[in-house]
């Protein structure tokens, strides 16, 4: 399994600047040129990748709206729709899909999606998708898994919601089928999530547990547990996009704008950069500052023979002088020639 490799021209892995991937999901609110703007958007800001998800109604449930296809979830964001009205509501239309990837191609930025079902799987690759996307609620779905993985690209799974024997036999089964570039992003499926349910300490954990590359699908306001993610290795960092949260649509509540996907490319490689490696000492970028350190000067000046006491000693900045841990051995010492109040105290003095 190889924990670096890349994704179109896009490098993912440690050694290289975390991969941001601009969600759009639902957020065009059926509207081609809204979803257009928001490709553009998210090329301006500088994400890596745009991605959609491909599925209709019918292929995510029954047309039934009571019940179990009925939301009633007072802490849900959608409380009060059917299933299948908001999928019907949230869902991109396929024959957008070209006109959206070939607008990302134009920008540089590189564009797949999240399929539901077999179908999309299959329309997907017919548009010859770099990579592919499973949801935290498919990562079960042991033959979608199989399905995408045949296809030899990089598959991306989030982890919300599953133990890790269901992670097991999810990741064994991609494996299997011939997925040889693997990502999980640690996620927590609630919409928004709070910092305090995220565990980002999970992110090394599933690193070690399945040896491959990880990231973070995160659904928090902001995007200050994104930058602690990717202190913590993350390679990958998912978050929905919006042009604007005032403009509503599904998932525009835990959604960033266009300036915050801008401060999370940059802060996140800012993370990245800061990481280095284990290092104590003076870094080579801080050789010049050594000489601002407290050292030992005679603060009067001295005749020869005269005592070094606490009057005439001080331990001042700059550093040209002895280390002041050799003060109380100097005290008490004689110099052995005059010297001026401002010189450095050095060994040939005394």
């Amino acid at each position: 399994m190889d924990l670096e490799f890349q994704i179109g021209e896009r490098w993912v892995g440690h050694d290289h600047k975390p991969f941001i991937i601009a969600e759009m999901s639902g957020n065009h609110n059926q509207s081609l040129e809204r979803a257009l703007q928001i490709v553009e958007a998210a090329a301006a800001a500088g994400a890596d990748a745009i991605k959609l998800q491909t599925y209709t109604a019918d292929t995510m449930t029954l047309d039934i709206h009571e019940g179990d296809f009925f939301i009633e979830d007072t802490n849900s964001l959608w409380k009060g729709s059917s299933l299948y009205n908001l999928y019907l509501e949230a869902y991109t239309p396929w024959e957008w899909h070209k006109p959206i990837f070939d607008r990302a191609a134009e920008l540089g930025l590189l564009a797949f999606s999240t399929p539901f079902d077999e179908t999309a799987v299959d329309f997907l690759e017919s548009l010859d998708v770099p990579a592919y996307k499973i949801a935290s609620f498919e990562n079960t779905d042991i033959q979608l898994i199989r399905k995408v993985a045949a296809t030899g690209k990089p598959l991306i799974i989030s982890t919300g919601m599953a133990s890790i024997a269901e992670l097991d036999e999810s990741v064994r089964a991609a494996r299997e089928a011939g997925c040889n570039h693997l990502v999980l992003l640690k996620c927590t499926s609630t919409y928004p999530a709070t910092p305090e349910n995220t565990n980002v300490l999970t992110v090394p954990h599933l690193e070690e547990l399945f040896g491959c590359m990880v990231g973070i699908s995160d659904h928090t306001m902001g995007v200050g547990v994104s930058v602690a993610a990717v202190t913590l290795g993350a390679a990958v960092v998912e978050k929905h996009f919006t042009l604007s949260r005032a403009d509503g649509g599904v998932d525009s509540t835990f959604s960033l704008e266009p300036e915050e996907l801008a401060a999370l490319v940059i802060e996140t490689e800012r993370a990245w950069q800061s990481l280095g490696k284990v290092t104590y000492g003076a870094t080579e970028g801080e050789q010049a500052s050594l000489k601002h350190r407290r050292s030992l000067y005679i603060s009067k000046d001295l005749k020869q023979g005269d005592a070094l006491t606490r009057e005439n000693v001080k331990a001042i900045r700059p550093g040209f002088g002895l280390p002041t841990k050799y003060l109380d051995e100097l005290l008490g010492r004689t110099v052995t020639c005059d010297v001026a109040k401002g010189t450095p105290l050095t060994w040939e003095v005394v």
